[in-house]
């Protein structure tokens, strides 16, 4: 049984159909990373995964169980299930790095205190943060901030983690540190499903590749055959832009 199924899904924005009969299948513990153009909709694939923008066609599953996305009770148990990264940090400024970690398990899961503390210490660890516990965004770097909001993501304990962009907003110099984040994540076995335009961290963390253009995945395959042997022209294009660059 697959972790995460999707089929034939759908999406309008008024008159504009930004997915267009979307089918992917994601195993438990596999990476897969969405390529494409801007415009692709692989951001509104993510926002549709959340239940932030409703589809209007298709079908997902989560361990074989269908979503029903106009169900409010049934969102929320996709948000237990999985926990998207945005490319803005989206800190709470007047609050220090744990009370970030901390808010959402304790307000929204009501979890004891001191058992969400002890989890997001050891998640801010894992992030290489453990001793920026009572520092506030403002005190941190760019990178620094985007490892919070991914801990922030891991102290919900999602079984997917959805990643959109998550380097797109920082300097150059502070992406590595953020994608070493990820790379760990992966060699632990987390499910993740990554928008990224890196294309070389792409290559090397991802179980699997699909290429998205004008809402529709045009070719999905191993990192090797998308960047090295890709069969469809627009693939070939694509990647052949993105790699001379």
């Amino acid at each position: 049984m697959h972790h995460l199924e999707i089929a034939s899904l759908g999406c309008r924005y008024g008159k504009l159909e930004v997915l267009r009969n979307v089918s992917l299948t994601v195993a438990k513990g596999e990476v897969v990373s969405l390529i494409g153009p801007s415009g692709s909709g692989k951001s509104t694939l993510l926002r549709v995964l959340m239940g932030l923008t409703p589809p209007t066609r298709g079908e997902v599953k989560i361990d074989g169980e269908t979503i029903d996305y106009g169900s409010s009770r049934c969102v929320r148990t996709v948000r237990e299930r999985m926990a998207i990264v945005f490319q803005q940090y989206n800190l709470f400024q007047n609050m220090d790095v744990l009370r970030n970690v901390t808010i959402a398990p304790v307000k929204i899961k009501r979890r004891p205190r001191p058992e969400v503390e002890a989890d997001a210490k050891r998640i801010l660890a894992k992030v290489g943060l453990s001793d920026k516990h009572h520092a506030y965004p403002d005190e941190l770097s760019g990178g620094q901030q985007q490892r919070v909001a991914i801990a922030r993501a891991l102290a919900l304990k999602p079984e997917i983690l959805l990643l959109d962009e998550v380097t797109s907003a920082l300097d150059p110099e502070l992406v590595n540190e953020v994608l070493d984040t990820i790379r760990g994540l992966a060699a632990d076995g987390m499910t993740m499903l990554i928008v990224s335009h890196e294309m070389a961290f792409v290559r090397e963390v991802a179980s699997r590749v699909v290429m998205m253009d004008n809402g529709q995945v045009i070719e999905e395959g191993s990192p090797r055959q998308i960047f090295d042997a890709p069969t469809s022209e627009r693939c070939r294009e694509f990647v052949g832009k993105i790699l001379r660059h």
